[in-house]
């Protein structure tokens, strides 16, 4: 029988189990290749930290979302952020941009919810809530993704993302790069509305 995941929005208090995921993803094997981040630096960080982080991106922020696939058991099994850049703004990552985007970071299924159409649905879900918001309209969604790391780059073309053709060299990996994936808000989509995904339909 299928497992059924819901995927929902992170509440301010749930920083506990924020900091848990993070932790798993970043030991993964493939967590060289998927983040920037390390476990051992982010296993030093404070409650302080974690309970920032997450009421930053919690159902109530304007500025950044993090949504969750949450088991029947209750055990968090994925993740992903998205980050408003405003046009023109300095970023921590990638150049300035040119239209108000959203940034899709942290993307993580853990493996036994792998192939199950989970990690296209958390995808969704930040699109979706890109394409809602009023305050900016967002023109696109954007992600960077390692050169190497082939699944997740089949992963973002299959539900809609395309390379743009820049790239940003990968700190400590001489000659290797990051690639810009990016999907564009569809025509006559106004803010305030997720109806219409465009390539990223359901």
């Amino acid at each position: 029988m299928a497992v059924t995941y819901a995927v929902r929005s992170v509440r301010g208090e749930e920083w506990r189990e924020v900091r848990r995921l993070r932790l798993d993803a970043l030991r993964d094997p493939v967590a060289p290749l998927a983040f920037l981040d390390t476990y051992e630096d982010a296993v030093a960080r404070p409650d302080g930290y974690w309970r920032e982080r997450t009421e930053g991106a919690a159902e109530d922020s304007g500025t950044a979302r993090q949504f969750v696939a949450v088991a029947p058991d209750g055990r968090w099994v994925g993740s992903v952020t998205a980050l408003v850049e405003r046009r023109g703004a300095h970023v921590p990552f990638g150049e300035a941009p040119e239209m108000d985007q959203t940034h899709l970071v942290g993307v993580y299924v853990r493996p036994e919810a792998r192939g199950t159409g989970l990690a296209p649905r958390l995808l969704v879900s930040a699109v979706r809530w890109s394409w809602a918001l009023r305050d900016p309209v967002v023109g696109r969604a954007r992600l960077y993704v390692h050169e190497r790391n082939g699944r997740a780059a089949a992963l973002y073309r299959r539900v809609g993302f395309e390379p743009t053709g820049r790239t940003l060299p990968v700190q400590g990996e001489p000659g290797a790069v990051e690639v810009e994936y990016a999907v564009v808000r569809p025509a006559g989509v106004p803010g305030g509305c997720a109806e219409d995904l465009g390539p990223l339909g359901d």
